[in-house]
């Protein structure tokens, strides 16, 4: 054969050779490229989202310690409770430790569960921890750990119970009562806040204008801490002998002393005595307090019975209870009893804030407490559809009682005069606060209507009577514990209201 020809040969040869080899090559490049391709985007980006990565979901915060749906309330629990997007938000967990490289073996989506608990996976590789997430409709708390909690969990302020499953059930909540403390502030408040604060709890003080003065700094901390503002006039004189331009000054200038102290106005009031009207609610604009169990602290002056009164006392979901911190051993008895109510389980709100647990919107008018009894009854104003107006029509008057016409039943009490110092006051008839019997005994759950009024207490029948023997010489601006001028006139009147 020709040389020649077989040289070409030989070349042609070659280049398929080559061909083929890099047709090899080319394919062991792609093949390297794909693998690559599904290390980075399978693993090693799932790990890196979950050392760095951001939720991006919108968490779910619920609306805790409310009853939203109050005709169809039994008990002392509500049947639904409002979602809301806020920022509570469960976060993607910084990868540290060996219980979160157990969670980076998983590479599927969806619950998971190990000896610590459940957990959720993210279609990114990340899990949510430190706060309330939304899945499938329901609603979940995790912890830190990235664990789904169960039982009570506390979230700032708010209550939350998780079932077994790690589920929010909206129907438990916590026995929800409001301390309010009236006449100061003084010179035991400070003590008094340390206490609240150092348990999550939250009270009202109807403060003196008098007193604010002298105890700026503390009524800042109480704005500081989330208790409420409220004005318990300036000088603790009997309204019911003052015209409504008095009135009015009262309480203006009280606000006027509260917004330079902490930069608001009273959002409540308290009247001396417990002696409100409908003509001072609507003078003063404001909803005003009385109470369903008095602490007796102002004549008892004593630390164990201070104690003793409230313990053994009705504590009803839904009850507002009357002290004074302007008295030592009144701080000291709050001081025992708010951590040993918050380790039974009570909920330590203020009055506006128990309102809203309860389906109340606040109204010009007067409260003396939330029970269910009173809800049901239609007579506390501002409960689904209840009178916006404060007018005696029975949705606005503290005892549950309206004259045929449909008067003002809080003068009633102007004939009463029974000495409240020997504990014949509202708070002695209410202190069988779950009796179901009907007893008319003024019991805080009597679904039976007795005739001493369950629901919205009986303030207006022991203490707001104008009969009070108040002389307008009270004052204990000094904070000193001093107890009014008036304590020992003949009417039989102990005026620690």
């Amino acid at each position: 054969m020709d040389k020649r020809v077989l040289r070409e040969r030989m070349r042609k040869k070659q280049q398929q050779i080559r061909r083929r080899q890099m047709m090899k090559k080319g394919a062991y490049i792609v093949a390297i490229i794909l693998v690559f391709v599904f290390v980075i985007r399978g693993i090693i980006l799932p790990v890196i989202n979950r050392v760095g990565g951001k939720n991006t979901d919108k968490p779910a915060q619920v609306q805790a310690e409310t009853d939203t749906n109050a005709n169809t309330n039994t008990g002392d629990s509500g049947t639904e409770t409002q979602i809301e997007k806020d920022t509570n938000a469960a976060i993607r967990k910084p990868l540290k430790g060996a219980s979160d490289l157990t969670k980076a073996s998983q590479l599927t989506a969806g619950w998971h569960e190990d000896e610590n608990g459940k957990w959720y996976q993210n279609v990114d590789g990340t899990y949510y921890a430190g706060g309330l997430q939304e899945i499938d409709g329901s609603t979940y708390y995790f912890g830190d750990n990235g664990y789904a909690q169960t039982g009570w969990v506390s979230v700032g302020f708010d209550d939350y119970y998780f079932n077994d499953d790690g589920t929010y059930d909206p129907s438990q909540h916590k026995t929800r009562i409001a301390f309010t403390f009236d006449d100061g502030p003084g010179e035991y408040t400070d003590q008094l806040l340390d206490c609240l604060e150092q348990n999550n709890a939250h009270a009202t003080f109807f403060m003196l204008g008098q007193n604010v003065e002298n105890w700026q700094s503390e009524v800042q901390r109480m704005v500081d801490i989330g208790c409420e503002i409220g004005s318990h006039s300036w000088d603790h004189l009997n309204l019911y002998n003052l015209d409504m331009d008095a009135v009015a000054k009262e309480f203006s200038d009280t606000d006027a002393a509260l917004e330079k102290a902490c930069g608001q106005k009273a959002s409540v009031a308290r009247a001396p005595y417990g002696n409100w009207s409908d003509d001072i609610i609507a003078t003063v604009q404001k909803p005003f307090f009385t109470w369903s169990l008095d602490s007796l602290d102002w004549s008892y002056k004593d630390v164990d019975k201070d104690y003793n009164e409230i313990m053994n006392g009705d504590l009803t979901d839904g009850s507002i209870i009357l002290m004074h911190d302007i008295h030592e051993p009144s701080v000291q008895a709050a001081i025992k009893m708010i951590p040993e109510l918050v380790a039974k389980g009570y909920k330590l709100m203020t009055v506006s804030e128990l309102a809203a647990a309860k389906g109340v919107t606040l109204q010009n008018a007067n409260y003396s407490d939330f029970w269910d009894s009173s809800l049901q009854k239609g007579i506390v104003a501002g409960y689904n559809g209840g009178s916006s107006d404060g007018s005696s029509d029975g949705t606005a008057v503290s005892d549950g009682t309206t004259s045929d016409d449909g008067s003002d039943v809080s003068d009633t009490g102007s004939s009463d005069s029974s000495d409240v110092s020997d504990g014949s006051d509202e708070s002695s008839d209410s202190s069988s606060g779950d009796d179901s019997s009907g007893g008319g005994d003024s019991s805080g759950n009597d679904s039976s209507g007795g005739d001493d009024s369950s629901g919205a207490g009986s303030s207006s029948d022991d203490s707001s009577g104008d009969n009070s023997s108040d002389d307008g010489s009270y004052d204990d601006s000094s904070g000193d514990g001093s107890d009014y001028a008036d304590e020992d006139s003949g009417d039989g009147y102990d005026t620690g209201y």
